[in-house]
């Protein structure tokens, strides 16, 4: 199939129709003919076409006729314009109603190709950013967040809920959660979708560059500031912010803070004016803020100027039920991306994959299978193993009995069983949670989240 570009030439003179087709043809365009507006709608309707190139006065319909049949038909369809010297006010009218460009009759072969050129590299950047923007839009979509778990049913709904408003959102969960995507998938179902989305880490920005990095700077402003620099408030006008790790803002920088999301005001730094911006808030962390400012180390007027709409992510140890899905999900990602077959993953994986606590949650599992499929060289089954800090249980790891004749709470015999890991772990470890954790293979945290849903009492156990 050519890949060359087709522009369709309308003209009552079939003089100009000839020269205007030579001319293309010999840079490499194929060339379609009509000579009034009737053939080259009639053509248009069976024709695939990248660029019209009509007169203005014809016969018929006009030149300006034709345009807005075009632009109501094929709305995305360039149309550049040919009109005499004594018309240019023709041309002017034609660009107010949508034509790519015009041209002066008699038309020169030069400026014929640049403006022919010109315009189809603008349709092709155009074809280029909707397709992006439809791959973007399909990543970030609520039907690609993976779970039919009790906890993500609820989150969808309040999802739903908030997506298609204005309110600033706070994203609150542990590392690995999937905050970030969840802010994008709030951002690309808004209204603001066509807006830019603009991330910035708190966490990994030094205090004293964070303000100038949100609100901008002036020149000369500070040492190393040798040009005016324009902050993430700015750039995201008219879209969405999305401040990651909130809660390691500087109190400092808190107090402007609140002043843009109270009135959308801020000043770059070393400046003297207001600027304006309209930009949606979204900000994350996996602290508990309300801890925070009880400890003082957050302002509470903004926690509660951010706390209009919260949503906790469950951590995937709460997420019951999801890991298969999420592990077929991630195979067929990433044997697709790595060029090899799909293949299926092993019933004993998959089991031992569903026990495993994954303290990093659903980016450790990701991470995890990506590099699991690429070492096994395309085995089929494909068998997982478990990560290297897995934990070995002791010798004294009370064993499950047989299945009683009337049967048991699946639910809550590995509840207790779990429970006893647990209290041997912190016993073994004298009451140190951080080395119990360790022998666990978990996150501190995640072994205090344990502890609390066990209701294991610490003073109770017998430290030797």
């Amino acid at each position: 199939m050519s890949t060359s570009p087709r522009v369709l030439v309308v003209d009552d003179d079939r003089a100009v129709r000839s020269v205007l087709s030579v001319n293309l043809r010999k840079h490499g365009m194929t060339v379609s003919l009509a000579e009034d507006a009737h053939q080259a709608l009639e053509h248009l309707r069976t024709h695939p076409c990248d660029l019209v190139l009509t007169d203005h006065k014809m016969p018929g319909p006009s030149g300006l006729e034709l345009l807005e049949q075009v632009r109501r038909t094929w709305p995305s369809l360039p149309l550049v314009m040919m009109t005499g010297y004594g018309s240019v006010e023709d041309a002017v009218q034609a660009m107010k109603l949508g034509a790519a460009d015009y041209l002066i009759k008699p038309v020169e072969r030069d400026e014929l190709l640049i403006v022919i050129d010109r315009v189809l590299e603008q349709r092709a950047l155009r074809a280029e950013v909707s397709q992006l923007r439809q791959e973007v839009t399909e990543r970030y979509g609520f039907e690609n967040l993976i779970g039919t778990s009790t906890a993500m049913l609820a989150l969808y709904q309040d999802l739903q809920a908030v997506a298609d408003t204005s309110a600033t959102v706070l994203i609150q969960g542990q590392t690995g959660t999937g905050k970030e995507l969840i802010a994008h998938a709030i951002h690309y179902r808004s209204q603001r979708a066509q807006g830019a989305f603009v991330r910035i880490n708190c966490a990994a920005i030094p205090e004293a560059l964070l303000e100038s990095e949100l609100f901008g700077h002036e020149k000369g402003s500070f040492s190393g500031a040798i040009r005016q620099h324009i902050g993430k408030f700015e750039a995201a006008d008219g879209g969405t912010i999305l401040l990651d790790e909130i809660g390691e803002i500087h109190p400092n920088v808190q107090a402007k803070l609140l002043r843009v999301l109270e009135n959308g005001e801020f000043q770059r730094v070393g400046g003297r004016s207001t600027h304006q911006t309209d930009v949606r808030m979204i900000a994350s962390t996996n602290r508990d803020l309300g801890r925070e400012v009880a400890e003082g180390r957050f302002r509470e007027d903004l926690y509660y100027r951010l706390h209009v709409i919260t949503l906790q992510l469950p951590p995937l140890l709460d997420r019951e039920g999801d890991i298969p899905l999420l592990v077929e999900h991630f195979v067929e990602k990433y044997a697709r991306a790595h060029g090899r077959p799909v293949p299926r993953v092993s019933r004993a994986s998959l089991a031992a994959l569903e026990r495993y606590p994954w303290p990093g949650n659903v980016r450790q599992l990701q991470h995890h299978i990506e590099r699991a499929l690429i070492l096994s060289r395309g085995a089929d089954p494909l068998e997982i193993p478990l990560p290297h800090d897995a934990p070995v249980m002791s010798a004294r790891e009370p064993e499950v009995g047989a299945l009683p004749p009337r049967g048991v709470s699946l639910q809550d015999a590995l509840a207790e069983h779990e429970r006893r890991i647990l209290i041997e772990a912190l016993e073994e470890a004298g009451g140190v949670q951080a080395q119990a954790a360790k022998r666990l293979g978990l996150s501190r945290s995640n072994l205090n989240y344990r502890i609390h849903r066990l209701g294991i009492e610490l003073k109770s156990l017998q430290f030797g």
